[in-house]
C-alpha cells in the first residue's frame, strides 16, 4: 500500500522510487496531507527521474491517488533547510518528517 510506504519512507528518512502518471521519480517525501481541494497528497524534495519541467531538483507536490507504486531506496536524506513542516497548502497534515529527529 503506497500510504503505509510513504510513512515508513518518511519516518526512516529515506528515499523513495515512485511511479507517478506512470513516469519514474526519486523523491525525499517529507509529508502526506489533506490539500486545499481535498485530495490526499505527498509533498515531497524531487531529485531525479521524469520531471515535465525539466527543473530538479525541486519541490513537488504529488497527489497520491496517482501514484501507482512506491518503493523505499536505502538512501537516507538529510532535513532540506527550505522544508516547511506546516505547509500551507494543506488544510490537514497526516503525517510528517519532523525537525527534531
Amino acid at each position: 500500500m503506497v500510504i503505509k510506504t510513504l510513512k515508513e519512507a518518511i519516518e526512516k528518512k529515506k528515499r523513495i522510487e515512485i511511479i507517478y502518471e506512470k513516469s519514474v521519480r526519486i523523491v525525499e517525501p517529507y509529508l502526506v496531507g489533506i490539500n486545499e481541494k481535498s485530495h490526499v497528497a505527498l509533498r515531497a524534495f524531487q531529485t531525479g527521474g521524469f520531471s515535465s519541467s525539466g527543473k530538479l531538483p525541486a519541490w513537488r507536490l504529488f497527489l497520491i491517488d496517482r501514484i501507482e507504486a512506491a518503493q523505499i531506496l536505502d538512501e537516507h536524506f538529510e532535513i532540506n533547510s527550505l522544508y516547511n513542516p506546516d505547509d500551507r497548502n494543506m488544510t490537514q497534515i497526516l503525517f510528517r518528517v519532523e525537525r527534531n529527529q
